[in-house]
């Protein structure tokens, strides 16, 4: 269970959450310049909360801050896995050797067994090789996603990540993802704007609108009214 309790300032933006998140699956939706990227970067560790400021994170009864001393746990003890909007791979380095990155841990055959399980989990075994410099948007989010896997994560943070792949190719990605991640036990969180991924994948929505939180619960009920918003503009066209 991830749980958290907000209260930031960023500028002039003021994001309030408070929330348990039991479901494996968390869609936090809203529209642009709502707060999901703020809340994903202060979920992941990318943003730290000022010493006037309330934030707390737990996840799996395991604090995460430490908001008395403005304190985060190191990446490695955190076992967050983050896809962000822009893939920010490292452009001189192989799509292979990009995924592998995180792995030094591990010995030379077992890195490179797992680095060829995450690539063909996110369909991208044949451009393993391709330096990162030539990949489409597309394949740099496979890429990418796959990265943000190869440690084993326990929770997983998605800030639109098939925003660059068409409707067939997401979809079919999100439901090999969803059964890995389900096999794997792995809780995730993905940011959206897109009412068709949140409803696809039938998961918890926490709704944010400017900042606040304003529902939480299943999306078919969470996001009725754009369900109905989006059908009728397609009955329109």
């Amino acid at each position: 269970m991830l749980e958290l309790s907000l209260d930031a300032w960023r500028g002039s933006f003021h994001l309030q959450v408070e929330c348990e998140l039991a479901s494996p699956w968390t869609v936090i939706f809203g529209p642009s310049g709502a707060g999901k990227t703020t809340l994903l970067r202060l979920l992941a560790g990318l943003d730290r909360a000022r010493h006037d400021e309330a934030l707390r994170v737990t996840f799996g009864e395991r604090a995460l801050t430490e908001t008395a001393r403005n304190l985060w746990l190191k990446p490695g003890q955190r076992s967050i896995g983050l896809v962000a909007q822009q893939p920010a791979l490292f452009p001189h380095l192989s799509v292979a050797e990009n995924v592998a990155y995180g792995l030094r841990g591990l010995q030379r055959g077992r890195r490179a067994a797992r680095v060829e399980e995450m690539l063909a989990l996110v369909g991208a075994t044949d451009i393993m090789g391709r330096g990162a410099q030539h990949l489409s948007g597309g394949q740099a989010q496979r890429v990418a996603l796959a990265r943000a896997l190869a440690p084993g994560p326990r929770l997983l943070l998605l800030d639109e990540p098939f925003s660059a792949l068409d409707g067939a190719a997401s979809d079919a990605l999100l439901d090999r993802l969803q059964h890995w991640l389900r096999e794997n036990q792995v809780q995730a969180v993905i940011a959206t704007h897109d009412v068709a991924d949140a409803l696809a994948i039938g998961a918890e929505v926490v709704f944010l609108s400017e900042g606040r939180q304003t529902a939480l619960g299943p999306a078919a009920q969470v996001l009725a009214a754009e369900r109905e918003r989006l059908t009728q503009r397609l009955q329109i066209q």
